[in-house]
């Protein structure tokens, strides 16, 4: 369909619950009652990334948990991810921390944050003309999604992890650097022929042309799955990060929820940048400039 979009990259993998997760004595944390949010240490280790998506991801499968502790649990497991997908020879520490029920949750997200960060190539000394807005609340998304999926006989969490890649949930208003559109990034050409007549920018609009070109080229197959993906971006470590994604989702819904509070995170020369809702430049901008007049947008949430 066009080539890679967007340089976001994102997630990964936990263990051992050094601080906040001594309750149990195997290691596996006791849930979090609904809105509490354990402390973890400071430091960067195997052992504190351990507790953090421990945390984070037993708190995210709470149904007790409310919604804004939804979202904080989802923020700090995103950064936990990305900083795991910086360090591989952390994985068999973490992966022997966090409870056996996660480790293959753990492992998809670390393999699709590895894919998309070698798809994004270098880091890059700039800032992109974008704009950042709040997504579409994530009850609506999943409404749409699955709409699209009644209709066209596609999988609602591949529509999900496509639209999480793409614009990290229509957080991302802009151009890609090939000239892709709207939340679901389309190329004029192929949205004339996919979109149905519909508004490139419009989120509901976007998402059943998305289904529609991922149906018209045999999305609704499962055998098909990974030849339709591969033709939404010709590359096969994108179809291993979305099929890692909806997978996921596949195996709890509610990781959806967590997933749709990720913000996006830039990959820099100057490490990976927190690029705010309210985010606005008219064109490219060295980072170093943009960080001057933003300090701390690259610390990560703890």
């Amino acid at each position: 369909m066009r080539r890679p979009a967007l340089s976001l990259v994102v997630f990964v993998v936990a263990l051992l619950c050094l601080v906040g997760c001594a309750g149990n004595p195997n290691g596996t944390p006791e849930p979090p009652a609904a809105g509490e949010r354990r402390p973890c240490a400071e430091q960067d280790d195997p052992g504190t990334l351990a507790c953090r998506i421990s945390t984070a991801e037993v708190a995210l499968r709470n149904p007790a948990t409310t919604p804004d502790a939804l979202a904080d649990a989802g923020r700090r497991a995103q950064d936990a991810y990305r900083l795991l997908g910086e360090h591989p020879e952390w994985d068999a520490p973490v992966r022997a921390g966090v409870p056996p029920e996660l480790r293959q949750h753990v492992d998809r997200a670390v393999d699709a944050q590895r894919e998309l960060t070698s798809l994004a190539g270098p880091p890059r000394p700039t800032l992109p003309a974008w704009r950042i807005v709040e997504p579409p609340p994530a009850e609506r998304l999943r409404e749409l999604y699955q709409a699209a999926q009644r209709r066209f006989g596609v999988s609602w969490t591949v529509l999900a992890a496509i639209n999480l890649v793409e614009t990290r949930m229509g957080r991302v208003v802009g151009l890609s650097s090939a000239g892709a559109q709207g939340p679901m990034q389309f190329m004029p050409a192929t949205w004339a022929s996919y979109g149905l007549g519909g508004d490139v920018w419009d989120t509901e609009d976007a998402i059943n042309g998305a289904a529609n070109y991922l149906a018209r080229n045999g999305a609704a197959d499962p055998a098909r799955l990974d030849r339709a993906i591969k033709r939404y971006n010709n590359d096969v470590r994108y179809v291993r990060a979305v099929r890692a994604y909806a997978a996921m989702m596949d195996a709890d819904p509610r990781v959806f929820q967590g997933l749709h509070s990720w913000p996006v995170k830039y990959r820099t020369s100057a490490g990976d940048v927190a690029l705010p809702v309210g985010y606005q430049e008219p064109r490219s901008i060295p980072v170093g400039d943009w960080l001057a007049r933003n300090p701390g947008a690259t610390a990560p949430a703890r």
